[in-house]
């Protein structure tokens, strides 16, 4: 058993209108658009400005105790703080980014360490040499894979405790009934008439550890984090989700895969193969060339959070081609699984089956224009394992990237 850390508070809700399942809501005046990648959200602007003046105290103490010879810390940041408040676009505070690769529980567990040490808040880790308040003073926390558990517990719910099986359940959860729900909550989906795989399991099977160990947290969505009090104040950095894409009929995910991201207000991509961006709540209403018609139907719930991190490690779904050997497990759910895979495909791809919100959009240049799905798989199959490329966007003007690394490519270095 790891406990991780509990200073970080629950930011998600449990606000999808039918629990795992999608369902139609009201749709919001105006009505949710799709936007070309050519710049960063007015969401994402509007909180990175007021995220730089929260970094501020983190960043002053954090240099002074790093003792540059020749440095006047504090000095130089009030000096860009006068820059920025006077009106000098080219004055940008420093800006940090954390990546967290994936590796399974072996990432997760790495990365919460390295977490805990970067916390200004954990015992001991603003003593001299320490790197306590190194993530106040972040902007954004990126993770894929295993990674992506650990951004997402972050923000999903406190820091948690791993302390039992993917296979066989939470304590005190009857193996058996532990698959029945597995299996009966992917079924409302499914009777919602929206497309499931394998990776709408292990996204379940997921949040009984990530989430919540009582049920699951069905109703629990990445999107909620954005009304978040602490991360609306920009008090916390920003999270973001990598996934990747597999065109159909594509046996090996290429190394130039267009990086899919998730984050609290969008899920999207900067690469050209899809350039745009659609808001993360509304993913899975009826788009159209970017837009919902005056009789098109708003959906919410696709983005459950447990799916959003089961897309980012969906290269884990291989756990459960071991179903057989765990005990007590329900034939209902090993025919349910057969016939997911099945559904796949002869070559039993696992990947996760996304409603495409780019539909007809930008025919010219987005690759998906003409499919009603969007066909995601594990963050680091293109050979990146660590979840750089988001925090490489010129827009975002980090200036230094801390990765951690627990990849089990140790020979490949």
């Amino acid at each position: 058993m790891i406990v991780l850390c509990s200073a970080v508070e629950q930011r998600a809700v449990p606000d999808a209108p039918d629990d795992y399942a999608p369902a139609s809501v009201s749709c919001p005046s105006p009505r949710p658009t799709i936007r070309a990648a050519t710049s960063l959200s007015a969401d994402e602007k509007a909180w990175l400005r007021i995220r730089d003046n929260n970094t501020v105290p983190a960043l002053k103490s954090l240099l002074s105790r790093f003792n540059i010879s020749g440095l006047d810390t504090e000095t130089y940041i009030d000096n860009i703080v006068k820059g920025v408040n006077g009106g000098n676009d080219s004055a940008i505070l420093p800006r940090i980014g954390i990546a967290i690769s994936g590796g399974g529980y072996r990432a997760l567990m790495n990365g919460a360490g390295a977490i805990s040490a970067f916390d200004n808040r954990t015992s001991n880790s603003t003593a001299p040499g320490q790197l306590g308040g190194l993530l106040q003073a972040t902007t954004y926390l990126s993770g894929l894979s295993g990674g992506s558990w650990l951004v997402g517990s972050l923000f999903v719910q406190n820091f948690t405790t791993f302390d039992s099986s993917i296979l066989e359940g939470p304590a005190g959860l009857e193996v058996g009934q532990y698959y029945n729900e597995l299996y009966q909550t992917v079924q409302g989906k499914v009777d919602a008439d929206f497309n499931t795989t394998i990776t709408d399991y292990w996204g379940r099977a997921l949040s009984y550890q990530l989430v919540n160990s009582t049920d699951g947290g069905p109703a629990y969505t990445f999107s909620s984090v954005a009304n978040d009090t602490d991360f609306s104040a920009a008090n916390t950095p920003m999270p973001i989700i990598i996934a990747l894409e597999q065109a159909p009929g594509q046996l090996q995910v290429p190394s130039n895969a267009t990086v899919f991201e998730f984050n609290p207000w969008e899920m999207g991509s900067y690469d050209p193969g899809a350039a745009a961006f659609a808001p993360l709540k509304y993913v899975g209403s009826d788009f159209n060339n970017g837009q919902i018609s005056r009789t098109g139907k708003c959906i919410a719930g696709v983005d459950n959070a447990g799916f959003v991190m089961g897309t980012s490690s969906s290269l884990f779904n291989q756990a459960f081609l071991q179903i057989g050997k765990a005990s007590g497990v329900p034939d209902v759910f090993v025919r349910a699984l057969n016939q997911t895979l099945e559904s796949i495909g002869n070559a039993k791809k696992d990947i996760a089956s996304w409603p495409n919100p780019f539909f007809k959009f930008d025919s010219d240049s987005n690759a998906n224009a003409n499919s009603t799905l969007l066909t995601l798989v594990d963050g680091g199959e293109a050979l990146e394992n660590i979840p750089l490329h988001p925090l490489t966007l010129k827009d975002r003007h980090l200036d230094v990237i801390f990765a951690i690394d627990g990849s089990a490519d140790t020979q490949t270095y």
